[in-house]
């Protein structure tokens, strides 16, 4: 059965300050529910990858915690590398992200 785009309607070309709130307090809670198990995780002292982990959850969460200044200052959405909006599918997949695709790629390399 085709998807079908008429009884949706257009998409917005940005995200509200409640939406990005919604997204992002999703995507907190996500992430601390994560770091919560990795602790309760019975580990070794010198487990590497459960120290990855932890980090890159800290990581991510540091990042979301940016994000909800850029919404309260007006600026989340729009790419710090070239001052475009970030996409909304890139915001609905990474709410935290700070660039768009292309931006990321050369920040990345």
């Amino acid at each position: 059965m085709p998807f079908d785009l008429s009884q949706t309607g257009p998409r917005p070309e940005r995200v509200t300050a409640h939406e990005a709130h919604q997204r992002l307090e999703h995507a907190r809670d996500s992430r601390l529910a994560q770091l919560r198990a990795l602790d309760e995780s019975v580990q070794s002292v010198d487990d590497r990858l459960m120290s990855a982990q932890r980090e890159a959850i800290q990581r991510v969460l540091k990042e979301i915690d940016k994000a909800f200044t850029r919404v309260d200052d007006g600026s989340y959405g729009t790419c710090l590398g070239c001052s475009m909006p970030v996409p909304l599918e890139r915001l609905e997949i990474l709410p935290y992200t700070r660039f768009c695709v292309a931006c990321q790629r050369s920040a990345a390399a």
